[in-house]
C-alpha cells in the first residue's frame, strides 16, 4: 500500500533549476506552485515590502546562533513577542499551512517540509547538480557573471542551509532529512520533472 501523494516540498542548490522543475511540476499536475509567492504573502501580511522582507529573511540567515536564539522563541513565545524575523517565519509557516489546505500542491523552499511535517502525503525533495552545471546556470539564466558564479552559487548556498537550519533544526545538506534526492546535472531538467510527477497524485 503506497501513500497518497499531495504535496511536494522542494529544497535546491542554487543553480540546480528547482524553481524551474517545480514550476514545470506543478503545470504537468494541475497542481498549484509557491515559492516566491510565500514570502510576497508573508511580507503583505506584516505591512512591509518583499525588499524588507527579504532583508529580514538575510539577517537571520547571516548568524547560525542567532537564529537557533529565534527558532527558541518561535517555539516557546507569542508571534507578537517576536522581532519582525520571528514574525516573518511564523506568517510564511501559517501561508504554507493555509495554502495546503486548498489542495495538492508543489512547495519550493521556504522551509515548507517543515510547516507541512504533520501532513500525510508528503514528499521532500532536494535537487543538486555539479558545480559546473549550477555555474553554467547562472550565468545563462541569472546573469552572473562568469567569473563571479562560484563565489554567488557558494554564498546562496549558505544561505539557504542557515535557513533551513533556522527553519528546521536540522541539517539543510543532511541527505537523511529527504525522501528523494535529484541530481539535475546527470538526469536533466526534465528528468527531475518525471521523476517528481510520477509521484504527485493526480
Amino acid at each position: 500500500i503506497y501513500m497518497k501523494v499531495k504535496y511536494i516540498t522542494i529544497e535546491r542548490e542554487y543553480g540546480s533549476g528547482g524553481t524551474e522543475i517545480a514550476e514545470k511540476v506543478s503545470e504537468k499536475c494541475d497542481a498549484c506552485c509557491f515559492g516566491k509567492e510565500i514570502l510576497e504573502r508573508a511580507a503583505e501580511k506584516l505591512n512591509i515590502s518583499v525588499a524588507e522582507a527579504e532583508e529580514y529573511e538575510e539577517s537571520v540567515t547571516n548568524s547560525f546562533l542567532y537564529s537557533v536564539f529565534l527558532m527558541n522563541k518561535i517555539q516557546t513565545a507569542d508571534s507578537v513577542d517576536l522581532p519582525i524575523e520571528g514574525r516573518l517565519s511564523v506568517a510564511e509557516h501559517q501561508i504554507i499551512t493555509d495554502l495546503a489546505s486548498q489542495g495538492s500542491a508543489v512547495f519550493v523552499g521556504h522551509c515548507a517540509c517543515e510547516s507541512l511535517k504533520k501532513e500525510s502525503g508528503v514528499i521532500r525533495v532536494f535537487i543538486k547538480a555539479d558545480d559546473e552545471f549550477k555555474q553554467q546556470r547562472a550565468v545563462d539564466i541569472y546573469g552572473i557573471n562568469e567569473k563571479d558564479a562560484a563565489s554567488v552559487c557558494r554564498r546562496y548556498d549558505k544561505k539557504r542551509a542557515n535557513y533551513y537550519a533556522f527553519g528546521t533544526s536540522k541539517k539543510w545538506n543532511d541527505m537523511s532529512n529527504y525522501d528523494m534526492i535529484l541530481d539535475s546535472s546527470k538526469i536533466g531538467i526534465n528528468g527531475c520533472v518525471n521523476a517528481i510527477s510520477a509521484l504527485l497524485d493526480k
